[in-house]
């Protein structure tokens, strides 16, 4: 828990009444644990995710950047080891259960902005939010959890993120712990010592495991990654940090893992093998306090229906932390 507190072109269902749900019209079948392992290397192109008609941040932005050839961090081995002291697998923190993943919604440009009070005001982009009242809220209504609020504003191309969400008065106001506005078409980050809906001030929606882009066949974007002990301090893209730790094998936020490009993956299902190569080019961000090694993925949201196999997920537990390592990308700031 925090402390402050394939060109791949996602379709969204027509229509501009109302929100939807991104991804997640038809409850597309992904390919089950068994299925026989395809060559991916041809469909890791640069280009850029689009959702809602919005290209998710410039080509130039981090989230997009392939770092596959980036040099080793000089503590590459001292942060690896620190982060596989406990844990040593990943665990991907979404699935079946509509508890699991974070979910969003995609509303049109003419949503009905609503007040929102925040807890950290003097961290948060200010209101009104577009937020409907039955935004789907990670963990569900009732969660005691984190409780994130991901909408997209088609047409403006904007992305309001709020931790610590609750709807009043039947959603006609939100209160939240921390609001963070992003324009998609802009790699400006947040100013430095500021949080976001996520502890490290990045932002959580780039960073999901979405359930289409996993059907098209390709990730073309960094994803996000929770570890139990980080260092008082951050690297640019986050600006933000949630620890009074002096480790300097602790992880800072914004720290960039990838994945061996020597880690074997041909033996994995076509599900893992999409995401362990998105791994491998483009990495992992250390966004967040929490359970070490779980990434996450998009949720159901109030769709019942999961587009997620359980049986083609577990097998990237069996992924030993070791096989990462840590690739420099800048220098720790430690600004609050």
């Amino acid at each position: 828990m925090r402390q402050l507190a394939l060109v791949l072109a996602i379709a969204v269902l027509s229509g501009c009444g109302g929100p939807r749900g991104v991804g997640l019209g038809g409850s597309p079948v992904l390919p089950a644990a068994g299925a026989a392992a395809t060559d991916l290397s041809s469909a890791v192109t640069s280009s850029v995710p689009v959702v809602g008609g919005c290209q998710i941040f410039p080509a130039t932005n981090p989230w997009n950047t392939n770092i596959s050839k980036y040099p080793l961090d000089p503590n590459s081995a001292g942060y690896i080891r620190e982060m596989t002291a406990s844990t040593n697998h990943l665990h991907p923190d979404f699935g079946q259960d509509p508890t699991y993943g974070i979910p969003f919604v995609a509303v049109p440009k003419t949503q009905k902005l609503v007040p929102m009070v925040f807890g950290y005001a003097d961290q948060s982009d200010k209101g009104p939010y577009p937020f409907p009242a039955n935004a789907p809220i990670e963990g569900g209504s009732s969660s005691t959890g984190d409780r994130h609020v991901l909408v997209l504003q088609e047409g403006t191309c904007k992305l309001y993120e709020t931790w610590s969400s609750y709807p009043q008065n039947k959603g006609a106001s939100w209160t939240a712990g921390s609001g963070a506005l992003f324009t998609l078409s802009s790699n400006t980050l947040r100013r430095d010592g500021w949080t976001s809906a996520d502890a490290a001030g990045l932002p959580i929606f780039p960073a999901l495991v979405k359930c289409a882009e996993v059907k098209a066949g390709v990730i073309n974007h960094a994803l996000r990654v929770t570890f139990n002990h980080t260092q008082a301090g951050f690297i640019h893209p986050a600006t933000h940090f949630a620890s009074s730790s002096t480790n300097v094998d602790y992880p800072p936020m914004g720290l960039r893992l990838r994945l061996k490009a020597s880690y074997n993956i041909s033996g994995f299902n076509t599900v893992s093998r999409i995401i362990l190569t998105a791994m491998k080019t483009y990495g992992m961000f250390v966004a967040d306090n929490g359970s070490d090694w779980f990434f996450q993925g998009e949720g159901t949201g109030n769709n019942p229906a999961t587009c997620w196999n359980d049986n083609a997920l577990d097998q990237l537990k069996s992924v030993p932390g070791s096989e990462f390592e840590v690739v420099k990308t800048g220098t720790i700031l430690r600004t609050h």
